[in-house]
């Protein structure tokens, strides 16, 4: 008998050594007791999309700006009819969101609004987007301006001269709130025109659906594909870098990459070195603010910090173009493939319905590629400075003995950092000779945290919390996020105990057979061999250099217009997303029929499989930095 409904979060256990987690997160992100009923009647999916690990305190702050910024495009600058934002609240470490529905009788009054402000965007889209890049980068250039130097043993004399008047810890906090303020300030640029992307494509896809009743969403989302995307570029430019490494001759110098800088001696020493090198000095600004991560996690690392992941990924594809292998997107195909069914669609209409069909998908077309672009601007270069001033920060505090060590400043939340630096400013500026309280106050709470989050990290979080709605109707829900009324249903249906297959969105489109490689974070996807099918809760769109090697991607969660789905579809690579607990079911080794035409996935070698499985808490491995 299969179940109506998840569990309610008061009905989950709570994983051993993490009692009163509760504490280590702000009030207004975890379920209160006194509002229960309320929460309870509220159907909560988990974000394991973006959100794949478990928080520390202070990583909070991507998942709040995030989900923030996308609601207030909905609700308070575009006024989308029949779609407000998406509530949140972590549980056992995890994001889930709710999204919160326009009631019937406000929705007409919210169309002339919405009509146009969408209106204004898209008739000025390029001039508009021009701005967006400038504002963005504005932003990233302040941001790394930002210092957060030791404190000087006294205030220097040229400061007595000036009458500045000031000890110089104002800046210590100032620089401190800019930071949050300007992560915050990107992250609402972020919202300006994503949520424009995905109407502009539901539109189009309503429209087709109107028209077509029959059209398959892979035909729709063919229509626009094979466009040139920024999301590409940092990828373009490693195999830019590969075939010249093998033009050149200097494959014997990526034998270890693991070694950075003995790579880049090796290169320089060889003939044409020199050349090599400079065009791998102009790829890393900006392309190399990419991380392997998502940008959401202190942990990500990053390529202009770690130069063997990107010369790592350089020697795979020398190897590649040394087999004979094409490294290239089949960007030519996928272009002739849209024109063809673009065509046969355009035929079965008369010429009303033709203009209109081609200036609804001309309009998605164009908004399109921003729904992945964004992600190079934001979540990873955007993040990636972000991160690395909370670490010159963290490491100032280790040095003025604040913190045992960089990491500890995780497991405190924003607000709470907030509170140490005004702490650590008055005792300096007091002359206090112990010094700070924080060293006699924090240790305890930031091993308690320590733990709890490392216990939390041995659970797997529920994909959903308490009773689906009938039907689910909001459009981002389903479309990026795959949660839709069939794929819920097949969550609470799926026999854990007996499992032959798997269904879930027919992402991209495709029937292949493979042996499975299961990645359950960023720091495994080394492990990934030749023409194996991936396996993953999520995938990174930085993943990109990795997809050539793949046979097709398999998902726990994400719709048609997720970033899984578009760069398979980018890739002409089969995808089947959003089936719920593909990562935890299938296991490294096992032969796997895999469908993205369809949506299904086939184990079928079920009594012959490898031993080795990614068990409890697997997925929260990390790379050792600065701050993790």
């Amino acid at each position: 008998m299969s179940m109506k409904s998840f569990p309610r979060p008061s009905d989950l256990p709570v994983p051993a050594g993490a009692e009163g987690w509760e504490k280590i997160y702000p009030y207004y992100l975890v379920f209160q007791d006194s509002l229960k009923e309320i929460e309870d009647e509220k159907f909560w999916f988990c974000d394991s999309q973006h959100w794949p690990t478990v928080f520390k305190p202070f990583e909070t702050i991507g998942g709040e700006f995030a989900v923030k910024c996308l609601g207030q495009y909905n609700a308070r600058h575009l006024m989308i009819p029949n779609a407000n934002g998406i509530d949140f609240r972590i549980h056992h470490g995890y994001l889930y969101m709710s999204p919160i529905p326009v009631p019937e009788d406000q929705i007409a009054a919210r169309l002339p609004e919405f009509q146009a402000r969408i209106g204004h965007y898209f008739e000025n889209w390029d001039s508009l987007l021009d701005q967006w890049r400038t504002k963005v980068r504005g932003t990233i250039d302040e941001m790394e301006t930002l210092n957060f130097d030791r404190l000087p043993d006294m205030v220097p004399m040229d400061d007595i001269f000036s009458g500045k008047a000031m000890d110089g810890s104002e800046r210590l906090m100032e620089n401190y709130d800019r930071l949050i303020q300007l992560a915050y300030q990107n992250w609402q640029y972020h919202f300006e025109f994503l949520n424009l992307g995905y109407i502009a494509y539901l539109d189009f896809f309503n429209y087709c659906k109107e028209i077509f009743p029959d059209i398959p969403d892979q035909s729709i989302a063919t229509m626009v594909q094979g466009v040139d995307m920024e999301l590409f570029r940092p990828d373009d430019e490693l195999k830019q870098l590969a075939a010249l490494a093998v033009e050149l001759g200097l494959q014997s110098a990526f034998a270890n990459t693991d070694d950075a800088e003995a790579t880049l001696e090796q290169i320089a020493a060889a003939p044409g070195g020199d050349r090599w090198l400079a065009q791998w000095e102009k790829a890393q600004d900006p392309w190399f603010n990419f991380t392997t991560g998502n940008g959401f996690y202190a942990h990500d690392e990053y390529w202009k910090e770690n130069f063997s992941i990107p010369l790592g990924f350089i020697a795979d594809y020398i190897r590649r173009l040394d087999e004979g292998q094409t490294i290239t997107r089949p960007t030519e195909e996928l272009i002739a493939e849209k024109d063809r069914i673009v065509a046969e669609y355009r035929e079965l209409l008369d010429e009303e319905q033709g203009a209109i069909f081609e200036a609804k998908r001309q309009l998605a077309a164009t908004a399109y590629p921003y729904v992945e672009n964004h992600n190079f601007y934001i979540e990873h270069w955007t993040m990636g400075v972000f991160w690395r001033k909370v670490r010159e920060l963290a490491a100032t505090l280790v040095d003025h003995g604040v913190f045992a060590e960089a990491g500890d400043l995780l497991y405190l939340n924003r607000n709470e950092v907030r509170d140490v630096l005004f702490d650590l400013v008055t005792s300096w500026g007091v002359g206090a000779p112990q010094g700070p309280i924080a060293p006699a106050y924090w240790p305890p709470i930031i091993e308690e945290r320590k733990q709890i989050v490392a216990a939390l990290k041995t659970a797997r979080p529920q994909p959903a919390l308490n009773t689906p709605p009938e039907a689910i109707t909001e459009p981002f829900t389903r479309m990026l996020w795959g949660i839709t009324t069939e794929q819920v249903q097949s969550w609470l249906e799926a026999d854990t105990d007996n499992v032959t297959g798997l269904r879930g969105m027919a992402a991209s489109p495709g029937v292949v057979e493979g042996v499975a490689r299961v990645v359950m974070d960023a720091s495994q996807i080394h492990e990934i061999e030749q023409d194996e099918i991936l396996v993953a809760p999520v995938t990174a769109p930085s993943w990109g250099p990795i997809f050539g090697k793949l046979k097709a991607t398999v998902t726990d969660i994400g719709g048609m217009m997720s970033h899984a789905a578009i760069v398979c579809r980018e890739y002409a690579l089969p995808a089947v997303t959003g089936t719920g607990n593909a990562s935890t079911t299938i296991q490294t080794g096992q032969r796997l029929r895999v469908d993205g035409t369809r949506g299904t996935v086939e184990i079928l070698d079920l009594e012959d499989t490898v031993p080795e499985v990614a068990g409890p808490g697997a997925h929260s491995h990390e790379h050792a930095t600065a701050v993790s």
